[in-house]
């Protein structure tokens, strides 16, 4: 008797503890689904919007094209002027950086910034950071 009793109550507890798991697992998908928060991916053309963003309003830098020093505003209001004129020709922001933000079309000298310290760097490599960041921050 004590046997079946022992049987039974092993079987009862085999059954409650799987019940007590499933229970547990359904409620821990539940609660990951409800907290993660949905992955927003932007368009190709809007992280090209966010680097003309990134440029414009980079502060105390200077943008050098063709030898002449022009605003971040000014910089980003030329890119994005190249860009509406070939926006059929580029498909992706990676595009956008290497045919438009990269060199003069005119002169073929590459785009360069002073950072505020002086630095000078070329355009397209502080773009191709920035977008690693822009991708990184939207994507699953």
């Amino acid at each position: 008797m004590h046997m079946v009793n022992y049987i039974f109550s092993g079987a009862a507890f085999l059954l409650y503890f799987l019940f007590i798991f499933s229970a547990s697992a359904q409620h821990s998908e539940t609660d990951t689904a409800r907290d993660e928060k949905p992955v927003q991916r932007l368009s190709e053309e809007q992280k090209i919007d966010q680097l003309l963003q990134y440029i414009s309003n980079m502060q105390g830098a200077t943008f050098i094209r063709n030898g002449s020093d022009h605003s971040p505003k000014d910089a980003a209001k030329h890119l994005r002027s190249k860009f509406r004129k070939h926006a059929a020709k580029i498909k992706t922001a990676h595009d956008f950086i290497d045919h438009l933000a990269t060199k003069s079309s005119m002169s073929g000298d590459l785009y360069k910034v002073r950072m505020a310290d002086g630095t000078i760097v070329e355009t397209y490599k502080l773009l191709n950071l920035e977008l690693q960041r822009i991708e990184g921050q939207f994507s699953p």
